[in-house]
């Protein structure tokens, strides 16, 4: 989902970013890509405990707000994906050696199988 956030700046300082629709979700870096690179883990830690999904508003309904009147804005894209608490039974194929591997890992961090490739599959996806 595109989410609209406010970058508000001074000149040669630090950027800072908040998430209207998302109250209380802000973030800062000394770059704009560092701001905006902390949304993810500011949304994370923001609606940890929420039972609902945010709805997006348009970049519109924000414009005569003054608040933000010396913001400059950007649409973002915020996985919301981690609210999402059901699990899902899944049939994957891995060869036997690669599985025992991956089970010792497992039990060396205290985790099951499931818990380390979930892990390890949000790490490789953090990556992109």
């Amino acid at each position: 989902m595109y989410f609209p956030a406010a970058v508000f700046s001074e000149k040669g300082k630090a950027y800072g970013v908040t998430l209207p629709d998302i109250p209380g979700c802000n973030t800062a870096g000394d770059t704009l890509e560092e701001a905006l690179g902390n949304i993810p883990e500011a949304v994370e830690l923001i609606l940890e405990g929420a039972f609902q999904k945010p709805a997006p508003s348009s970049l519109e309904h924000y414009k005569d707000d003054p608040v933000y009147k010396d913001a400059a804005w950007a649409l973002v894209n915020v996985d919301l994906g981690f609210m999402d608490k059901r699990t899902v039974r899944v049939n994957i194929t891995v060869p036997a050696g690669t599985l025992e591997e991956i089970d010792r890992a497992a039990k060396g961090r205290g985790l099951n199988r499931s818990a380390f490739l979930i892990r390890a599959a949000r790490r490789e996806m953090a990556c992109q």
